[in-house]
Formats: structure tokens, sequence, C-alpha cells
């Protein structure tokens, strides 16, 4: 039987994230302006033309365990590989140490700048809507932040992690973790989250707070 995080886009949407996605039973994606992703309940040519048909034009991105077919109705953009990790409940990490300020609405402008500075993944003027953003600032200036994603049964995807480069080795990405980590078990959620491959530094921090690889991930990028 297939884990749900081996489909987490499509599990999402049929779980915790159903109010951000429309679709139908084989296929489904989430408003343009939250994210990018789609899910297939199956990765046929025949699904994927199904959501060609439904999808309004625009980038669409798929994340699977394995790399997956596109058929040539979709124009390629982009493949990125890297890995899926999840935490270790049993372990019980010490809590953040720093003042952290839930992140609203009127701190989209420079949620959207600071991720467009440091490119974590794709986040648009509706990407906030999936919850518990949080962030660091330096005076008014929004310095590193981190979120949520993909609600997918009992896990939450932790999400966003970036620093601004000027204020990178403060420890911000561990206590902005930490506090995710805290988050998600309070609800007796378990934690996951994506990376890419290259993304070496990133890679030890996740690993050194209590997250392990559970597999690969790749994500496709078409265009429609």
């Amino acid at each position: 039987m297939q884990h749900v995080l081996d489909n987490p886009v499509w599990n999402a949407l049929i779980s915790g994230d159903a109010a951000l996605g429309t679709g139908t039973n084989e296929a489904r994606f989430y408003d343009r302006q939250v994210s990018p992703f789609a899910g297939l309940n199956e990765y046929t040519d025949q699904n994927f033309e199904a959501l060609y048909r439904i999808m309004p034009e625009g980038v669409a991105a798929f994340m699977t365990p394995v790399p997956v077919t596109i058929p040539s109705c979709w124009e390629p953009v982009i493949s990125v590989a890297g890995y899926q990790f999840v935490f270790d409940t049993a372990i019980k990490p010490a809590p953040s140490t720093i003042n952290l300020i839930p992140l609203t609405d009127e701190h989209v402008p420079q949620m959207l700048e600071l991720t467009q500075l440091t490119k974590p993944g794709p986040f648009d003027v509706h990407t906030n809507r999936f919850g518990q953003y949080y962030g660091v600032f330096d005076g008014d200036k929004l310095v590193a932040m981190t979120g949520q994603r993909m609600h997918v049964f009992n896990y939450s995807e932790i999400s966003a992690v970036c620093t601004h480069p000027d204020y990178l080795g403060r420890g911000y990405a561990r206590e902005l973790l930490l506090h995710q980590i805290h988050l998600i078990t309070a609800e007796n959620k378990v934690p996951f989250l994506h990376v890419r491959g290259d993304n070496e530094r990133a890679i030890e921090i996740y690993k050194s707070l209590g997250f392990s690889i559970r597999s690969e991930a790749y994500f496709t990028f078409v265009k429609k």
C-alpha cells in the first residue's frame, strides 16, 4: 500500500489543504496564487492530460518520489532532484529561544522580497494561507522566516525556510525550525519537509534536529 507521503500534493489536496485547491477525482491543483503544485491520484498520461484540460495557463509543479514522464501537451521548464525528510517524533528538541513574530497579510510584501532573494521554493502572494508563518525582524526588516505548506492527513510540511544573506550564521533557521517542530508535534502531527539535493547546509541542519531522509523527491516544473 502506498504511503501518503509518496504522493504528498494529491493527498494534501484531498485532506488538510482541500480548501486551498480544486479539481477532479483524478487531478487536483492549488489556487495559482497559493502554490503552483498539482497532484494526480496516479501519474498516468491520461491523468496528466485531464489536468491539462482543467488547469489555467501558467506553470505547474509536480512532486514525486521517482522521475515522471510528462505528456507532450505540457512544455518542460525544469526538473530538480532532492529529498523528503521526516522528523523522528521520539526526539524532544529544546524550545526556540528567540523572539518570533507571527506573519500576517501585511507582511506579504516583505515575505515576497525575502523569498525572491533567497529562493527557498515557490512563494506567491497567497502562499501564506498555508498558515503558521513566523519571522525574525531586525527593527522593521524581515530577515528570516519559515512556515508550513502541505498538510497531508497527520503530516505537516515545514517550508520556506530562509534567511537574508546578511544575517546568516546567527542560528535563525534552526530556531525557526524548532518552533515549527513544536507547533506541529503539539497537534500530534509529524513534521516533514523537502530540500534540494545540492543544499548541503540545509541538509546538515535538518539531520542535526532529528530529521532523516525518507525518500528521494523529484520536482518537475512544466508550463501550459
